[in-house]
């Protein structure tokens, strides 16, 4: 094993664990480059000897209980900085109300330096080791961790890996000809070769952003953008950016980053004639990332962000043996979740669970209601089909539904990348705008108050029940409506994301502790939840999981079991009250109500639940 004889017993032991297989994968990727490795390996250990002494114990702790993040006490929350509270500093001074919401788990979205009007949320990266100013420092940051870990709560941070801006510096220095950079990027002399790839490659904004490379007048060359005219990708067959880019996470995970979400992970590799995602490369990159993290900073997590079917999303946790991804997002789920609201038909969500349901325990998701992105109706159609519904017409269906186009529909959102050639569109809004809540409001309609609340919360009660972490999109603790002002703002008015990205109203949080307000409603039934969650253990993640049959297309049943706990969860999607036909032996309790509760023909009232719990001796 290449080894220099500075380096400390306890980095080399890791290295060792992970010497063999790291060699091999980044040989094969880069044809034997012994040169690119030997540097690869002084870059981790440059990282490791640059950890700060707190970070090193803090992996060490999570090193000896190495499924810490495994449990039934972890929630997140997914917030913009500058929305929850400005910048850094402030999201610093609101951690105390985060620890009173249950958060243990933070995720901010990206805030490294990108510029104005061309970042796509923060998601063009100009710098990867400054912090966009108005945010704060890297040492904000820093701090901000530091604190975090104090309160036992982790970090994440979104890891722009697949592109660069092209105010990037070195976008600038291979715009002005520099050959060493243009070959970090796809650079062409002429259209021959991209037109090669577009014959395979899928648009991913066919609308706003067609086509998969720009022009650079600069250079004089075409340069591959598969997301934005403004997002030049990497290429990552050139050893250089693979060095550079992890170096640069590590960057990260030295500043006190515990997960790092791998952004557009799928995309990361190109190979002309395929479709350039998800191809074998991808999966020997977030392997060597993953043996890389275990070597420098073992207490970090990545999450991989691969917004597909499951039977591309699973890919990405890798092997039991060989794991890359710790987690990975149940995007499929929470689209089947709205698809059920609007259908009130559970079968294709019970299908779904069932799919998850028999993947590995080890295997995490993070569920999700909301969260900063669109909504997109990739479901299964060919199950769908056997119901007589087509592709096309239930989008559309789908859509109208949840912008309240349809009669005595009170969800209101907005359409995101509507493409009328395809009969296809995504969408936008606030899990409490698309249940009803804003126009009963609007309508001072109590009657329809009470049912948006109670969808609500039926639906965060379906999230704490899966397995895995849940994660709220900050707002949706206190049921934060819609934000129209992004209308007005021409920085924004294009992206109707923006819809559902408003600032959280702290005058609002205010009135979480005002009896009868629509927030104190929500954000004391959500806090009810949480610790019936975390105090019995039928929730955890290592829990079996099951489709209970209700007999009933409108309800929704879940059992669960572990260490001598079974739990019967039932979701009534219905605007009506329903029976669930189930008929368990067992004598059970409502743990919502504490009472004695048979579940035998169990009555679900419209759009609400029943956890009912037994106990084994």
């Amino acid at each position: 094993m290449f080894e220099d004889k500075s380096w400390e017993p306890q980095f080399k032991e890791r290295l060792a664990r992970h010497y063999d297989e790291m060699k091999w994968l980044y040989a094969e990727l880069y044809h034997n480059d012994e040169q690119a490795f030997s540097y690869f390996l002084s870059m981790l250990y440059e990282f490791y000897s640059e950890r700060k002494p707190i970070l090193k114990e803090w992996d060490e702790a999570r090193e000896a209980v190495p499924d810490w993040f495994r449990n039934n006490e972890m929630l997140g929350m997914l917030m913009y900085t500058n929305a929850f509270a400005g910048d850094l500093h402030g999201v610093k001074q609101h951690l105390d109300y985060l620890q009173e919401q249950g958060i243990n788990y933070v995720h901010l979205m990206p805030l490294l330096e990108s510029p104005e009007g061309r970042s796509d949320g923060g998601y063009a990266v100009s710098d990867f080791r400054k912090v966009q100013p108005e945010l704060g420092t890297m040492e904000d940051l820093a701090d901000l961790a530091d604190d975090c870990h104090k309160r036992g709560m982790s970090l994440c941070l979104d890891f722009v890996m697949n592109h660069t801006s092209e105010d990037h510096e070195w976008a600038k220095r291979a715009r002005a000809g520099e050959k060493e950079y243009q070959d970090r990027f796809f650079f062409y002399d002429n259209w021959d070769i991209p037109n090669e790839f577009e014959k395979t490659v899928p648009q991913v904004f066919p609308q706003t952003a067609p086509g998969n490379f720009t022009w650079c007048e600069e250079a004089g060359k075409v340069v591959m953008t598969t997301f934005y005219p403004y997002q030049w990708d990497l290429d990552y067959a050139n050893p250089t950016v693979f060095n550079d880019m992890t170096a640069n996470m590590l960057y990260l995970c030295n500043h006190g980053v515990d997960v790092i979400r791998l952004d557009a992970v799928p995309y990361i590799w190109k190979t002309l004639g395929t479709t350039c995602r998800n191809l074998p490369e991808v999966h020997t990159l977030v392997r060597i990332m993953h043996m890389a993290a275990e070597v420098v900073c073992p207490g970090t997590l990545l999450l991989g962000e691969v917004v597909m079917e499951p039977s591309k999303v699973v890919p990405y946790f890798g092997t039991v043996d060989k794991p890359e991804c710790q987690m990975l997002y149940n995007v499929t789920t929470m689209a089947s979740t709205w698809h059920t609201v609007a259908t009130k038909d559970v079968r294709l969500l019970r299908h779904q669970l069932e799919t998850v349901f028999a993947l590995p325990k080890v295997y995490t998701f993070l569920n999700y209601l909301r969260c900063h992105d669109d909504i997109g109706w990739g479901l299964d159609y060919e199950f769908l089909s056997q119901f007589g519904i087509e592709e096309v017409a239930h989008k559309k269906y789908l859509n109208d539904y949840f912008t309240g186009k349809l009669w005595g529909v009170d969800a209101r959102g907005e359409l995101y990348n509507d493409d009328p050639r395809l009969g296809d569109a995504r969408l936008c809004g606030t899990t409490a705008s698309l249940c009803g809540i804003e126009a009963a409001l609007y309508e001072q309609n109590e009657w329809k108050l009470d049912r948006g609340i109670t969808l609500d919360i039926m639906l965060h009660a379906f999230l704490y029940t899966q397995s895995g972490i849940p994660v709220l999109y900050s707002g949706d603790e206190i049921g934060q409506l819609n934000d129209y002002g992004y209308h007005e703002n021409p920085l924004r008015w294009d992206d109707s994301r923006y819809l559902h990205r408003g600032d959280l109203n702290w005058d609002d949080v205010a009135k979480r502790k005002e009896e009868g307000t629509v927030q104190e409603r929500i954000c004391s039934a959500l806090e009810k939840l949480r610790k019936i969650r975390a105090s019995h253990p039928v929730f955890e993640t290592d829990a079996d999981t099951w489709i209970v049959e209700p007999y009933n297309d409108h309800v929704l049943g879940i059992g669960r079991y572990f260490k001598g706990e079974k739990l019967i969860a039932l979701f009534n999607f219905s605007e009506e009250d329903q029976t669930a036909w189930v008929n368990e032996p067992e004598e059970y309790i409502d743990l919502m109500t504490g009472e004695n509760r048979p579940a035998v023909a169990v009555g679900v009232p419209a759009r609400s639940f029943a956890w009912l719990l037994t106990t084994f001796n």
